[in-house]
């Protein structure tokens, strides 16, 4: 027979309990975090069909600028766009984050693969030197996961260098959607934004502020 929980009715009663609850939680945790005590660059991946990817990846950067950490950005496939934060880093933080745009806009728009692959094979040159300059400590690749898809560029390739060469403190982050099998398995963070609800499908185009 399964036994009731006791009533707590008395207030004194019920924030002593939850006092106990959240020492034993803070407790746990606190041995935890004494057991973290390593410190690495992280490649991390944001993928998914869900908004956000960018959205994250250029908050980092923002945090990274509040740190005084050296960061540059290589925008992959919407170099057409005229973003917000695209303006924002140009305008007010060029010396802190360098800002590199190599697409030439969506794969439907340029209708012409060639141009396609020779952009991306640039972009992933600028990004190259960036992640090796050991004075830049964060790189933002957005959109790369959309040249990797169409194989604009070599997965193999990417994967090595970001294993083999990156420096040991370096964090790259790469986003776009449908991130592939080997880079999943490289990398030390995955997030995956999942689409719930949208109102681009409810007849609602794209919004300042909102997706650039």
């Amino acid at each position: 027979m399964k036994k009731s929980k006791p009533k707590i009715s008395d207030e004194a009663e019920l924030n002593e309990a939850h006092n106990k609850k959240m020492q034993k939680i803070k407790e746990a945790r606190d041995k935890m975090m004494d057991s973290k005590t390593e410190e690495k660059g992280l490649i991390i991946v944001h993928t998914g069909a869900g908004k956000g990817k960018s959205s994250s990846g250029f908050g980092m950067i923002m945090r990274c600028i509040a740190h005084n950490i050296p960061c540059a950005v290589v925008q992959f496939i919407k170099g057409t766009w005229k973003t917000g934060e695209r303006d924002f880093l140009e305008k007010k933080f060029s010396k802190e984050c360098a800002f590199v745009v190599s697409g030439e806009g969506f794969t439907w728009e340029t209708q012409d693969r060639a141009r396609d692959i020779a952009a991306a094979k640039a972009g992933w040159e600028e990004a190259k030197k960036f992640i090796l300059n050991p004075e830049i400590g964060f790189i933002l690749l957005d959109e790369i996961n959309i040249a990797l898809r169409y194989d604009y560029l070599d997965i193999d390739e990417v994967v090595e260098f970001l294993l083999t060469k990156k420096p040991p403190m370096t964090h790259v982050v790469l986003t776009g959607r449908n991130a592939k099998e080997e880079l999943i398995t490289a990398a030390d963070l995955v997030t995956e934004m999942s689409l719930i609800k949208h109102p681009f499908r409810d007849g609602i185009k794209a919004q300042k502020g909102i997706e650039f």
